[in-house]
């Protein structure tokens, strides 16, 4: 192995791939919706999501008015739909519209839950900051949805049944080969 040591991010692209979403919201009788790759679980309890959004974004316009946005999870067969609401700005046409988005309805929020997501998180907002060039925004995970088909008993991605979408940068989406999952408890391999 021949590592290179620079100073800085350089490409900024080594901690690639990030599970692909669509960002939902709703605010002034209208919906928005955005894609993004740099996201993640924060707390179980209370359950808290994080999302980082560029301040010019119409989607943070969106959340700050509204208090409230949803995480959905795209599956690789419709990555091409993540690739559409990210190249198009919402300030320049209704997104729902203009790629046919379907929607389910929310539980809790007014932010609307893509039928094309295999799971949905709805977010109430509970702390925005910025940070470089993006804002960090946190949500609080106020109802959940998720295929039951596509996820094992214990609400666990079925590899079988779905194939998450994959961000690996460079505009280039993969997902997860169904035979390279291991299970290595961390307790057993721990204790070694």
């Amino acid at each position: 192995m021949s590592k290179v040591s620079i100073e800085g991010a350089g490409s900024y692209a080594h901690h690639y791939p990030k599970v692909a979403l669509i960002v939902t919201v709703h605010a002034g009788g209208k919906d928005n919706c955005m894609a993004v790759a740099w996201h993640t679980s924060i707390s179980h309890t209370p359950p808290l999501y994080g999302v980082s959004i560029a301040p010019k974004r119409l989607t943070m316009e969106m959340i700050l008015d509204s208090g409230e946005f949803g995480i959905n999870f795209i599956p690789m067969e419709k990555a091409s739909l993540i690739a559409s609401v990210g190249g198009f700005s919402g300030r320049k046409g209704d997104k729902f519209e203009k790629w046919s988005i379907g929607k389910e309805k929310p539980l809790k929020i007014s932010a609307p839950v893509l039928k094309d997501a295999h799971a949905c998180y709805e977010c109430r907002l509970v702390d925005h900051r910025t940070y470089g060039d993006h804002i960090w925004v946190v949500g609080e995970i106020v109802a959940t949805h998720y295929d039951k088909e596509l996820f094992t008993s214990e609400q666990m991605m079925n590899f079988d049944r779905i194939s998450p979408a994959l961000y690996i940068g460079g505009e280039l989406y993969t997902t997860i080969a169904k035979d390279t999952p291991r299970h290595l408890d961390r307790k057993e391999y721990g204790s070694r």
